[in-house]
């Protein structure tokens, strides 16, 4: 492989082979492979702050929160996860949310939340609190603590138990939710009216 002309890139992958050196071979091959590709210059930006906590790609920023239960939370939010059945119309009146993610860890000590939003953090977290506040309650009293999304120390919590993505890869970073439903709009329309004249 040809070494980067970068040097702090250089002493990365310097680092990264010095790291797989007791590596089974198998991965040591792997990595001498992949290496020109994974150095190589991408097509996006590298990701930026998300502004009180998180990362940003483009216009998407990433949340990730795993936070304790509270007594008997974890049961009462898998009964609300059921009755939803994957509708979540509360993200929708929001308009950033691009994904969300509930998963329980820990013999359902913890639950892992992860989403992908548009946009800034804090402005995202205000849309909760405006948009959908009792939905945001029902879903998050079950985490120990909860203050109540109309406290003033509700951002606190939250970030308190935030953890950023170490790496995070985003298909389409300067696309927004709404920008990709109104581009869907247009390709359907662009199909059909293609339909029609073939």
């Amino acid at each position: 492989m040809n070494t980067p002309q970068n040097p702090e890139l250089e002493q990365k992958v310097k680092e990264v082979r010095r790291l797989f050196d007791d590596a089974p071979e198998i991965a040591k091959v792997a990595l001498e492979n992949v290496l020109q590709d994974m150095t190589a210059e991408t097509r996006s930006a590298p990701a930026e702050s998300a502004g009180r906590v998180g990362r940003r790609q483009g216009k998407v920023s990433e949340l990730t929160v795993i936070a304790p239960f509270a007594e008997g939370g974890a049961t009462r939010l898998r009964g609300v996860l059921e009755l939803l059945n994957g509708n979540f119309e509360g993200a929708e009146k929001v308009g950033t949310v691009h994904d969300m993610r509930f998963v329980f860890l820990e013999d359902d000590s913890k639950l892992l939340f992860a989403t992908a939003y548009d946009g800034d953090w804090d402005p995202y977290i205000d849309d909760f609190a405006t948009k959908i506040p009792d939905f945001m309650d029902i879903l998050f009293s079950c985490f120990e603590g909860w203050p109540g999304i109309h406290s003033p120390q509700v951002k606190d919590f939250i970030a308190g138990y935030q953890v950023p993505a170490s790496a995070w890869y985003v298909a389409n970073p300067d696309l927004t939710v709404v920008e990709t439903r109104r581009l869907q709009k247009v390709g359907k329309a662009l199909d059909e009216f293609l339909d029609r004249i073939g």
